[in-house]
């Protein structure tokens, strides 16, 4: 398939038909991915999809610790107030 670069104001775009938005359920955003001599455009779904169940996994399996404590052993809280 071949598509134009169009003038957009001061910049230039792909204008992309009906057909293809809906066949590839693309919104507002697509993800850019530039590799070897092409370019890629993914369709982006949600940002942060499934995070909220990964997290809620995370806590019920105790994986969601903090990887160092949030005090240093040679300081204390009082000193930041």
């Amino acid at each position: 398939m071949e598509a134009a670069i169009i003038k957009i104001g001061n910049s230039k775009g792909l204008r992309l038909s009906k057909t293809i938005l809906e066949k590839y359920n693309i919104q507002d955003k697509v993800q850019l991915i530039l590799e070897d001599d092409q370019i890629i455009l993914r369709p982006i779904d949600e940002p942060r999809k499934g995070w909220e169940k990964a997290f809620k996994k995370m806590n019920a399996q105790g994986d969601d610790k903090l990887l160092m404590d949030s005090v240093f052993e040679d300081e204390t809280i009082n000193e930041w107030n």
